[in-house]
C-alpha cells in the first residue's frame, strides 16, 4: 500500500475503512456519556496562542528528552491493550515504528505478543506498563521478565480499580481480549504501600500513570516516583472527569520539578503537543491517534502519523517565535472560548460528515 497521507484526517478515514465496528468502538469510544473524553478536546480548544514576532526561527528543533532518553519530538507512544486486534503483529509493529521515527513506546502488559518478543523487535528505549493482575509473587515473576528483557522503566497504571462503563463496547456485546481475563480484584486493592513494594522490586525508573490531582502528585513524589503520568485513560474510565490539560498546571506547580511529567488525553495535533509542553509537560503520549495510524497502514501508518505531528509542531513553534522546546512557557498561551462542540474528532473540521462512527 502506498502511503500518501498528507493529514491525520486522511489517516483516520482510512483506519475507519479498515477496522471492524467492534475494534473501531474499542479504540475510539469513551465511558458512559463520554463527557471526560470530550472535555479532553474542549480543554485543549480552550487555550489560544500568544505568538511573538521578529524572532529568528529559521531552524526549529522540536527534540527533547524524557528520563534521559532522547526524543525526536516530545511525543511518545502510549500503552494500548489488545494491539493485535488493530494490527496483526500488535506491539511488535509499534516498537518498530517507534525505532524508525525516534521515540519511546510504552508496552502494555495486556497486549500481544509477549513482552520478550516486543522487547526484541527493536532497539529503541521501551517502558513496560503494568496492570496488576495477581499477588506479589505474580508481580515478582513478571517484573523479573521485564528486567531480563531490557526495559528501561516501569509504568504502573492506577486509574483502573474498576473497569469503566464503555457503552459503545457494551452495545456491541463485545469485549477486547485484554478485558476477558481476571485480576481486577488486585487492582481495586492497590495502595501507596503496594506501589512502594512494586517500585522496590522493579529497581527501574518508575512512572505512575493515572494521576489527576495535585494532592496525589505530591504524595507520589514523596514516595520517590520518577515521573508523573497525567491521564484520565482517554476518557474511558471515570466519566465527568476533568481534561488532562486542565490538571497539568496544578500538578506542575505542586511537584516543583521533583519529577518529570508526561500527559495524554485528546492529543491529536501538533498544536496540542506545544500547548502541553508550554504548560510544563516534558512530553505527551498518544493513544487514539497511534491506534488510528496502525489501523490505517500498520507500521508505515504510525510512522506517517508521527511525521505529520512533527511537521505541525515545527510549524506551530516557528509561528509562535520559538526555536526550541525548552523556550515554551505559559506566557505563550491564553484562555480563549472554544468554537463548536468538542468530540474525539472535532480537531479535524473536514472529516466526512463531521465525525466517523
Amino acid at each position: 500500500m502506498t502511503i500518501d497521507f498528507v493529514t491525520s484526517q486522511e489517516v483516520i478515514v482510512q483506519a475507519r475503512r479498515n477496522l471492524s465496528q467492534n475494534v473501531w468502538d474499542y479504540l475510539t469510544g469513551g465511558a458512559e456519556s463520554e463527557t471526560t473524553m470530550r472535555r479532553n478536546r474542549f480543554g485543549l480548544d480552550s487555550l489560544g496562542f500568544r505568538p511573538r514576532v521578529l524572532v529568528d526561527v529559521s531552524r526549529v528543533d522540536p527534540s527533547t528528552t524524557f528520563l534521559d532518553h532522547k526524543l525526536r519530538m516530545p511525543v511518545m507512544l502510549a500503552p494500548i491493550g489488545s494491539l493485535q486486534i488493530i494490527t496483526p503483529e500488535g506491539g511488535v509493529t509499534v516498537a518498530k515504528a517507534a525505532q524508525a521515527f525516534g521515540t519511546v513506546n510504552f508496552v502494555s502488559s495486556v497486549t500481544q505478543p509477549s513482552l520478550e518478543e516486543i522487547a526484541a523487535a527493536s532497539r529503541n528505549p521501551k517502558i513496560f506498563q503494568l496492570y496488576v493482575q495477581g499477588d506479589m509473587k505474580w508481580i515478582e515473576a513478571l517484573l523479573a521478565r521485564v528486567k531480563k528483557s531490557g526495559y528501561q522503566a516501569l509504568c504502573l497504571t492506577v486509574d483502573t480499580a474498576h473497569y469503566g462503563h464503555r457503552e459503545r463496547q457494551m452495545m456491541d456485546r463485545w469485549l477486547p481480549p485484554s478485558r476477558r481475563g481476571s485480576g481486577y480484584e488486585h487492582r481495586a486493592a492497590l495502595t501507596w504501600e503496594i506501589m512502594d513494594a512494586i517500585r522496590e522490586i522493579a529497581g527501574l525508573p518508575f512512572i505512575l500513570k493515572g494521576v489527576a490531582t495535585a494532592e496525589d502528585a505530591i504524595i507520589a513524589v514523596e514516595h520517590g516516583v520518577d515521573a508523573i503520568y497525567i491521564s484520565n485513560h482517554g476518557g474511558r474510565q471515570l466519566d465527568h472527569g476533568r481534561a488532562t490539560i486542565e490538571m497539568l498546571p496544578e500538578i506542575v506547580e505542586a511537584i516543583g520539578g521533583r519529577a518529570e511529567i508526561v500527559l495524554d488525553g485528546g492529543i491529536v495535533r501538533g498544536s496540542d503537543v506545544v500547548k502541553a509542553v508550554a504548560l510544563g509537560a516534558n512530553a505527551v503520549a498518544i493513544g487514539k491517534l497511534q491506534g488510528w495510524g496502525l489501523g490505517a497502514a500498520g507500521e508505515a501508518g504510525l510512522v506517517r502519523v508521527l511525521e505529520i505531528l512533527e511537521s505541525e509542531i515545527i510549524t506551530t513553534m516557528g509561528l509562535l517565535g520559538v526555536s526550541r522546546t525548552d523556550q515554551l512557557k505559559p506566557a505563550y498561551l491564553c484562555k480563549t472560548p472554544p468554537l463548536g462542540l468538542a468530540h474525539e474528532m472535532s480537531a479535524f473540521p473536514h472529516m466526512p460528515g463531521g465525525r466517523l462512527t
